[in-house]
């Protein structure tokens, strides 16, 4: 099992990453940059933005989903847009996967943006390009950091059912598991803490933190992490059996508000999922970061925003690799 970096390892990561910010970033044969529509296509952006704040004033839950949806495209094979992709042929859809099922959701909002950006500009911008947008839109539009989002990248003509399964972080994974996830993606343990920042927004299932209330250790007792009478408040809504699909908020201080109540939260011991509080009580330089966070919001946005643009850097296609999708749900046809 991967062992926690040294703190001046992350001190000199941190060094490197706001590198990121502004100029271009490298991967895949290729590098990404913000400019990469200015002239192909200008209004890109701006299709999105719109499109993305048309779906949060109608559904607020909805930017923490989209946001939820770049995390698990870019765990998997990289940021290729193939958690769009529906099983056809050869293709078994990441949708159906464990972290996906049932919970995975924002696709037509996707459909929409692209339909209108295929009508502006045809054949020219990515569905991973979009999902990179869609998911800085949608933590601006909550309240959270804005980044200029590198761009380039293209769409994979596959997609990866076991890589979903097994490369995504799960609620009830361990903290050393957790963070093994995030260095097979090349990322750190400040960005694991600074990415699960994301749960300020959006909701859990009851199916995904019940042994936390009931059978934390399988000896038929609560998690000793959790608050208890928070706890006690989640059993009302939560029971033994039942309920799976009954919606908690990550963060029921502020849900709709992209902030730092998460980490304060956690502080309290009232983090929702056994994957959030771990950041807390399993590891001393994890909960020296959750501790920086809770007290200084502005820091933790700067990280936030340095983490996403190295997330979505992860493995991109570039230059002849992939295609470029004119449906996100279905590759080409040739």
């Amino acid at each position: 099992m991967a062992h926690s970096m040294s703190f001046i390892t992350v001190l000199s990561l941190l060094a490197i990453v706001p590198l990121c910010l502004s100029g271009k970033t490298y991967g895949g044969g290729g590098y990404l940059y913000p400019q990469f529509y200015d002239h192909s296509c200008p209004k890109a952006q701006e299709i999105v933005k719109h499109f993305v704040a048309k779906a949060v004033a109608e559904d607020p839950r909805m930017a923490a989903s989209l946001l939820r949806l770049h995390f698990h495209d870019c765990f998997v094979k990289g940021c290729d847009a193939s958690v769009l992709l529906d099983s056809s042929g050869t293709i078994i859809s990441e949708k159906r996967s464990n972290p996906n099922r049932d919970s995975a959701r924002g696709f037509e909002v996707i459909d929409e943006i692209k339909a209108a950006i295929e009508k502006e500009c045809p054949h020219t911008v990515s569905c991973a390009d979009i999902m990179a947008l869609v998911a800085r839109d949608s933590t601006v539009l909550t309240g959270g950091p804005n980044w200029d989002v590198p761009l380039g990248r293209r769409d994979s003509r596959d997609a990866s059912l076991s890589g979903s399964n097994n490369n995504i972080p799960a609620p009830n994974n361990t903290f050393q598991t957790i963070l093994t996830k995030f260095k097979l993606q090349g990322l750190d343990i400040v960005d694991l803490v600074a990415l699960s920042g994301s749960h300020t927004i959006g909701n859990a299932r009851c199916t995904s933190f019940r042994q936390r209330l009931y059978n934390q250790a399988g000896n038929g007792k609560p998690d000793y992490t959790l608050d208890q009478s928070y706890a006690a408040h989640l059993r009302t809504h939560c029971p033994k059996s039942g309920g799976d699909q009954n919606l908690f908020f990550l963060d029921f201080v502020s849900p709709v508000k992209f902030d730092n109540s998460y980490f304060k939260n956690l502080l309290a011991y009232k983090g929702l999922l056994s994957s959030d509080e771990v950041l807390f009580t399993k590891n001393a330089e994890s909960r020296e970061l959750v501790k920086t966070y809770a007290y200084n919001q502005e820091l933790f946005f700067q990280q936030f925003a340095k983490s996403m643009i190295k997330m979505g850097n992860i493995s991109p296609l570039t230059g002849y690799k992939g295609e470029i999708r004119k449906y996100c749900r279905k590759v080409n046809a040739y």
